[in-house]
């Protein structure tokens, strides 16, 4: 009866043996980051891009890529990191997407520095007479003068972009029409027998956007959060539609982050010194490490660990029900 007992509870570990061995084998969560230094020089050698004071926002953006590929690579020994303009000369925005999908990149993190116009300012200096007509027809008016001038905008901070959520049909067509440009002489090597005209690998396409979309708002919160940590302004998580190929192309969770104003004075210097970029590569290096355990603990226990998830990981979905609730009254209208 004793041994009976003993081979029933037995049998009645093993399962939780063998499924505690199989969780137990974490499958890597990323194995390529593609970093993306925004602009560059151009062939006749002038700059691209936002102008400061004195400086140039490709200068930044390359010199803040290259810090945070040195911080990834050694944070993250195991992950290849890819650059996209490993030099100073500016790389066209196609090849930047190209790059990072012929990479099978699990991440695309990109680059920027941000800029505001001047702010106008007027005052009044007096009046100008003005006289029209003749004889009974005459008349006499004051015009006011205004002396008008400008001055930097204050505007500073950071802000992280995603593609936009309620396009999602804009993307799986990017996505189904750049896989004829990847097709090269070793394509069925590279990318498997797939036929992007198939309605499977449309319907994959769009799965894989919404995909995509959820993860990019993911990390785009953490890296907004360790912006605020570190005592920047933070701007938010802001999503585009239009106007950033590199996040509409690129077939991964893609982000741009706008580091920084070089408008801004004061935050021109802080972009411009090595202790400023740093500091922006650390927060965005911190930012990936929370998204990897976002990950392992999404591979581990899928999605019933929702309220327990970090709360930045809440607040990115917060973001996401909230874009879905603006595009429910956008076309409920």
């Amino acid at each position: 009866m004793k041994k009976s007992l003993i081979v029933l509870f037995l049998l009645f570990l093993s399962p939780l043996f063998f499924s505690f061995r199989a969780t137990g084998k974490k499958q890597q969560a990323l194995k390529t980051i593609i970093v993306d230094a925004g602009h560059g020089i151009m062939p006749g050698g002038g700059h691209n891009g936002a102008k400061g004071s004195y400086s140039y926002e490709d200068e930044i953006c390359y010199d803040v890529a290259k810090e945070l590929v040195a911080q990834l690579k050694a944070a993250y020994p195991n992950v290849r990191i890819i650059e996209t303009r490993p030099t100073e000369n500016i790389v066209s925005l196609y090849r930047r997407a190209e790059i990072a999908n012929e990479n099978k990149g699990d991440l695309f993190i990109s680059i920027h520095v941000n800029a505001a116009p001047p702010t106008r300012h007027s005052e009044l200096v007096g009046y100008k007479t003005v006289t029209t007509g003749k004889g009974k027809k005459k008349i006499t008016r004051k015009i006011p003068q205004y002396r008008y001038w400008t001055t930097p905008n204050p505007a500073k901070g950071t802000e992280t972009y995603i593609w936009g959520a309620h396009k999602n049909e804009d993307k799986e067509v990017a996505v189904r029409e750049n896989a004829p440009m990847l097709q090269e002489e070793d394509y069925k090597e590279k990318y498997g027998d797939i036929d992007p005209n198939s309605p499977e690998f449309i319907a994959l396409s769009l799965l894989k956007t919404k995909q995509f979309f959820k993860r990019s708002a993911t990390l785009s919160g953490f890296v907004e959060e360790e912006f605020a940590k570190a005592g920047r302004t933070s701007r938010g998580q802001h999503q585009r539609q239009v106007g950033i190929w590199v996040l509409q192309a690129t077939a991964m969770p893609s982000v741009l982050v706008e580091t920084g104003y070089i408008t801004n004075r004061e935050e021109e210097d802080y972009l411009n010194s090595k202790q400023g970029q740093e500091e922006i590569a650390r927060c965005i290096t911190n930012a990936v490490g929370n998204y990897i355990k976002w990950l392992e603990q999404q591979q581990q226990f899928g999605n019933s660990t929702q309220n327990n998830q970090p709360a930045k990981t809440r607040d990115a979905r917060a973001f996401l029900e909230m874009v879905e609730n603006k595009e429910k009254m956008r076309s409920s209208k």
